[in-house]
């Protein structure tokens, strides 16, 4: 009976074993680990995907600003250029020496107008002012 009872104890624990290993077989090639496998591969792709992405986006802001710079001096170049041209033309030249050295052409005439001085509001605020006495000018600031 002894014998019996050992190789009955013998044969369950290969069993067990076997069927323990079998359970998880049958997990590993299930369809439920094959896709949560494929989850979890697709999510630790989309962390370095998406910082790639915002890598991107940066770099493409960068180079819209710099084209925007580029665009602001290429036109400060090209007024720069027509500058260059109207100076250099003889009607610049004319214009200047009429303007700073009161110059003028033959058979033309030259008038002066002088000009009143005509004082601002500011300067005729600041000598209202100074009009009135020292308190008196602190009593406006603080209370008027």
């Amino acid at each position: 009976m002894r014998n019996r009872n050992n190789s009955h104890k013998e044969r369950s624990i290969p069993v067990d074993i076997h069927e323990h290993q079998s359970a998880w077989l049958r997990f590993f090639s299930s369809q439920k680990f094959i896709a949560l496998l494929a989850i979890s591969f697709l999510i630790l792709l989309s962390f370095p995907l998406a910082k790639s992405y915002s890598k991107r986006l940066v770099i493409e802001k960068e180079i819209d600003d710099l084209r925007l710079e580029i665009d602001k001096y290429e036109k400060s170049n090209q007024e720069l250029y027509e500058m260059l041209d109207y100076i250099s033309s003889p009607q610049a030249a004319e214009d200047q020496g009429r303007m700073t050295l009161n110059l003028k052409k033959d058979g033309e005439g030259v008038i002066l107008i002088e000009r009143n001085d005509v004082k601002s509001e500011e300067d005729l605020k600041k000598e209202e002012l100074n009009q009135f006495s020292n308190w008196k000018l602190w009593w406006l600031y603080f209370f008027d």
